[in-house]
């Protein structure tokens, strides 16, 4: 897929902050009409055929489309629509994500969700290749590799030098006999040397001269010996004056280096032109050009170095060297345990402990893309997961969202900060798994459950710009991150007895994603269970306190169920606690306006406050649906207009 064929459109990102709404403590002041009128804004009148139907849209062209959608009253764009005879004019994984962009050869407007868009075109033209650097942070050394993406694996490639072809010497080394000409001497030019902790490597081929002529040297190449003398561990000035000076008739011996550091900067493909770059002050940085005469006893024009029809073919080509399953494989783009971002670079670890490498790109733009591009993967492979786990499970206890996070360690001494960890929201619980559970019983091993009803969601603000399109590029990606705090996709889950653990996630949409989940999943459990109990007491004596997602809060004697006090929901006018056992709810009388005040002491009050806002949450979200998506802090980035 050519670079460079996608461009972006430079629409405006209104990217408006958000208040995050915060648990029941302290003074809450917290509101729900019962009978309150929708809050949402006016919704996206979408038509949505499936392949084959006719494009709606002024596309000025008849033919099948894959989503047409039509925006109303400043409604957020929710689908790309994008014809089929376009889709090759516009690579998906190349195009930001909720970005709007603009059809470059009909110029009409095309609206982009990330969530649909990457891992539709994956799903529907699963193979995606490019050249990047694998690091390796022990030497400090990066290698030119491939990478192969399909649906379920990514692979990594090396370039290799394979005979394919004739007899082959049953080694890696090939000996090759150049004969030096009158225009062009030996035909290379070579890099590296001893020095430098690198062998010397043929940098440069040109083309029609001695060494293109025999077909058997590549661009790549180890030099291991010069006339039977070894030269494995030669300076670079050694090797440059040995083959200068070692007549009409030289023969070498060569061993693709597959590993060259790439600060030799060897060009990938085949030979390229003939330069007149001269050798000059040699160095192993730079070329020595040896294409120029050197010292010879014969002046006459020598014949040329040809293959012969019984020597070997080669060929270099990239090879298969690994493959990283991505089902339930993570991505990570920081150091191990640690807050340091990695530059244009992440790591791809499998589910059985296959690590990818920390492969590093050129541009932020190619790294962001070849991130967005696996987690889309990794995310479908995700689903499917979840989809077979859910034939298996009770309509009450299906498995709403899944994946791995990095988890913030509480007053570690070490200097691991984080640790991965795999979340799962199913039926009524949150689960923290060490690794992800691959059968049923892998469920009743989770290092800690929780009960949905009684945690608190919450996304941690991580803008620190009022710069829209700065904020844009560090939600894609496309920014690295120059201040302190460089996980800034985090959001805290707040247990009963004030336990809370904080997580982070690598992309915003993620983020994203995990909060509109914990909405789902809890509004899911609250309507299922309908109603809470818990133990209380006032004034020494024992009572039962019930949140109930029809009647409302009702408060009732313990051995006798007499009820003492009820109210709806739309009546809590207000509420606050001492941080230890008891809370104070204001309620208003519906006949004479008076504010009531009933305090309770609870021993976990942290679960029943918890339990309180969700279900005043799950209220709201059935009176209005579109008000939690208006009060959601991570989705302004990804419906920001």
């Amino acid at each position: 897929m050519a670079r460079g064929e996608a461009r972006r459109d430079t629409g405006t990102w209104g990217l408006s902050q958000a208040r995050q709404a915060g648990p029941l403590s302290g003074s809450h002041g917290l509101q729900c009409p019962e009978e309150a009128p929708s809050l949402s804004s006016s919704h996206c009148q979408a038509h949505t055929p499936g392949l084959g139907a006719q494009c709606l849209l002024p596309c000025g062209r008849a033919g099948p489309a894959s989503l047409c959608v039509q925006r109303s009253g400043g409604c957020p764009p929710v689908i790309r629509h994008q014809c089929v005879r376009e889709q090759q004019a516009w690579p998906f994984p190349q195009l930001p994500e909720h970005s709007s962009s603009r059809c470059r050869s009909l110029g009409h407007a095309h609206l982009l969700t990330s969530e649909k868009a990457t891992s539709s075109w994956l799903w529907l033209f699963p193979t995606k290749t490019a050249v990047a650097l694998l690091y390796d942070e022990e030497s400090e050394n990066a290698y030119d590799v491939r990478l192969k993406l399909t649906k379920e694996v990514l692979t990594i490639q090396k370039q290799d030098v394979i005979c394919v072809g004739g007899s082959h010497q049953g080694r890696n080394h090939r000996t090759v006999t150049l004969r030096r000409q009158a225009v062009g001497g030996l035909g290379l030019s070579i890099k590296g040397g001893s020095e430098h902790n690198v062998p010397v490597v043929i940098s440069k081929i040109f083309k029609d001269q001695a060494a293109d002529q025999t077909g058997m040297l590549f661009v790549g190449d180890a030099v291991l010996q010069v006339n039977g003398i070894n030269v494995e561990n030669a300076t670079h000035e050694e090797v440059v004056h040995l083959l200068r000076n070692a007549g009409d008739e030289v023969t070498i011996t060569v061993e693709y280096l597959r590993e060259a550091p790439a600060f030799l900067k060897l060009p990938l493909g085949s030979p390229g032109p003939s330069s007149d770059h001269s050798s000059g002050a040699s160095s192993p940085l730079f070329d020595s050009g040896l294409h120029l005469n050197g010292n010879s006893s014969n002046t006459a024009p020598s014949s040329p170095s040809s293959p012969i029809a019984k020597d070997p073919r080669y060929e270099k080509r990239w090879l298969d060297t690994l493959s990283v399953p991505l089902s339930m494989a993570r991505i990570s783009r920081y150091k191990a345990g640690a807050e340091k971002l990695r530059w244009n670079a992440f790591e791809v670890l499998a589910l059985d402990g296959v690590s990818s490498g920390i492969l590093r790109f050129y541009t932020a733009q190619e790294g962001a893309d070849w991130l967005r591009a696996v987690s889309a993967n990794i995310r479908e492979l995700t689903l499917r997961n979840m989809k077979m786990a859910n034939k298996c499970c009770s309509p009450s206890n299906q498995v709403v969202h899944m994946g791995w996070v990095n988890e913030k360690l509480q007053g570690a001494d070490s200097s691991q900060t984080f640790r991965p960890k795999f979340l799962a929201l199913k039926g009524p619980s949150f689960y923290v798994f060490s690794a992800p559970p691959v059968s049923t019983f892998d469920w009743v091993r989770a290092e800690r459950t929780y009960h949905l009803c009684e945690v608190l969601f919450k996304v941690h603000k991580f803008w620190l710009t009022e710069d829209c399109w700065l904020q844009a590029n560090l939600y894609l990606g496309l920014q690295d991150f120059d201040f302190e705090d460089q996980r800034p996709y985090r959001f805290s889950v707040v247990a009963g007895h004030g336990k809370s653990h904080v997580f982070n996630v690598e992309l915003g949409s993620e983020l994203a994603v995990w909060e509109k989940s914990f909405q789902r999943a809890t509004f899911m459990e609250v309507q299922r269970t309908g109603s809470r109990t818990y133990m209380c007491s006032w004034q020494g004596e024992v009572l039962c306190f019930t949140v109930d997602f029809a009647l409302g809060f009702t408060c009732f004697e313990s051995k006798t169920k007499n009820v003492l006090w009820r109210f709806k929901f739309s009546q809590l006018k207000g509420s606050s606690d001492d941080g230890k056992t008891r809370v104070k709810l204001l309620f208003q009388n519906l006949d004479t306006k008076q504010i009531e005040t009933k305090e309770l002491e609870f021993q976990d009050l942290t679960a029943v406050l918890h339990c309180i806002h969700s279900f005043i949450a799950a209220k709201v979200a059935s009176v209005d649906p579109g008000f939690m998506d208006s009060q959601s802090l991570a989705r302004k980035y990804m419906f920001s207009s």
